[in-house]
This record gives structure tokens, sequence and C-alpha cells, in this order.
């Protein structure tokens, strides 16, 4: 039907628009086991469910109704995300001996992973007021119940298959060689990235 294509589309265009959730999969995905990457894409995708829902439901008439609400979790949002940038800067800094940067892959807890992915989607409020925004331009009203629950699933099946195509792509030998050489630049970047995402969520109307 229409609206699931539409919301299908525009979906597909927010998944591949690089951001923080992309980041912390790619980061998995060459600093750890292959596993640790997919459960933060389990992580991930629970949390675009997350907003999904609160977006459908009308999040958004909250955030207008009780605006502390979405200031409060802009701040916590801000700060996650600022928190994980230089926690990045703090680890290159740990790693003093250029031997360093090609050790082994450090295996990570995969309920942390998890967790990371988890909190790295529901970090930005935004989020929440983007899906809003997709719904009520594509779903007309008196839209059937089961319609929303199904352009919930269209979001997550893209997301699945995004970040599917993505691990396999970053994971690649001759990717993953290629970052072994440019690690400490690369990791730099990301950290800027977080940060950079963090601080304009804060400073944010």
């Amino acid at each position: 039907m229409p609206f699931l294509l539409s919301v299908a589309a525009i979906w597909a265009v927010a998944c591949i628009t690089p951001g923080p959730n992309t980041l912390l999969v790619m980061r998995y995905c060459l600093t750890a086991p292959r596993r640790v990457a997919i459960n933060a894409v389990a992580g991930t995708v629970t949390g675009t469910l997350c907003w999904g829902l609160a977006g459908w439901l009308g999040i958004n008439i909250l955030f207008q109704a009780a605006p502390f609400a979405y200031v409060t979790l802009k701040v916590i949002g801000g700060l996650y995300l600022v928190w994980l940038g230089a926690k990045i800067f703090f680890d290159l800094r740990k790693s003093k001996r250029a031997e360093d940067l090609g050790r082994a892959k450090t295996d990570v807890p995969l309920a942390t992973a998890y967790r990371m992915g988890l909190a790295t989607n529901l970090a930005n409020p935004k989020s929440a007021l983007f899906v809003a925004s997709l719904f009520a331009a594509t779903m007309p009203a008196g839209t059937p119940f089961l319609y929303g629950l199904a352009a919930i699933a269209v979001m997550l099946c893209i997301s699945a298959l995004y970040y599917t195509f993505l691990i396999a792509l970053i994971t690649h030998p001759a990717v993953a060689a290629a970052y072994l050489r440019a690690r400490k630049k690369i990791d730099l970047a990301v950290g800027m990235v977080f940060v950079g995402f963090g601080t304009k969520l804060l400073l944010s109307r």
C-alpha cells in the first residue's frame, strides 16, 4: 500500500545517513568479533522499535504538553554521546605503543554490546519526533490500528537489512586491513563525531 512504501523509502534514507548508531556498529565490526557487532545491532533495532512505538503513539504530543520531558531526554542523550566520544579518546591515550594498534580484536561482553546499541539509539529523543513526523506525513486520518504496526515492522526490517549489509561490508578482510593501517586516525574521527553529535543535541532547541 502507498503509505507503507512511503515509510520504507523515508526510513531507508534515514538508515543510510551516517549517525552514532552506524558509527558504533562500524567500530565494533573493526575492533571486536562479529558477534559483538551483531548484538549491538540487536540493541539498535530494539531502540528503533521503542522509537517506532513512541512515534506512532504520538510522543510528540507528550513533548508538547510537558516540554521538560523532552529537555531532560535531550540533555541525558547529549551527555551520553559526549561521554561515548570521550571514552574513545581515553582508550586512544592508553594505546601508547604503535604495536598496540595492531593488537587482536577485543572481546566485548555481548550484553554490553546490546546495551550500547540500545542506549546509543535511545540517546536522541529527536528520533521519536522524526518517527512521529514520518507517520503524520504518510498515514492518512483513520488509518487502521494494524497499519501502524505494519509500518513499524517495515522500519525494523529495513534497519536489520541495512546493518546486516554494513557488517558484511566492514568485516571484509580488505576493509579490516585498511582500518588497522589507520586505526588511530579513524578512532579519533569517530570520537570527534560522537562528541559533535552530543554537543549539537545539547545546544539544539
